[in-house]
């Protein structure tokens, strides 16, 4: 529990984020839970124009039938692992992208976010972002219309 490899520095506490001093200091160590890992970078990566939803299939029918049920809502972590240590995250995330979007600009601008935020909003140094494109979302595929058909000609 000691940490006898830092020293304290009076005033050089914003000058070193690589020491993660924000989390480790002589008052005391902060923990952050995976969970909250899982639920930023989750959120941070829906907040990215393309992103259609995040998960597999499987998570995402298992969460349409749960926001279905009055009260439920879906996992703000859904689609989401992390592996959290004492000072360092590391993110996996599963998504589904909007058809046209170019998927590499795509990536790029979800992994600045989720690091951004991550290491905002937790201290945490984040070191890699891993995405794992699953499907693509084309416009109409799941939004069906009841009593409508779809076809070319009308």
């Amino acid at each position: 529990m000691t940490n006898t490899a830092t020293t304290a520095k009076p005033s050089s506490n914003s000058a070193a984020p690589a020491e993660n001093s924000a989390l480790v200091s002589t008052q005391g160590v902060t923990t952050i839970a995976d969970t909250v890992v899982q639920k930023v970078a989750g959120l941070a990566t829906r907040e990215i124009t393309g992103v259609h939803a995040l998960g597999g299939g499987a998570v995402r029918a298992f969460n349409a039938l749960r926001e279905r049920i009055p009260g439920a809502t879906a996992s703000a972590g859904q689609g989401v692992s992390v592996e959290v240590g004492e000072r360092q995250a590391a993110v996996d995330l599963q998504i589904v992208v909007e058809y046209g979007v170019a998927i590499a600009d795509l990536a790029k601008s979800v992994r600045r976010n989720v690091i951004g935020a991550v290491e905002q909003m937790t201290g945490l140094e984040v070191v890699e972002v891993n995405i794992n494109v699953s499907d693509v979302h084309i416009p109409g595929d799941d939004d069906a219309d009841e009593g409508t058909e779809s076809g070319r000609v009308q």
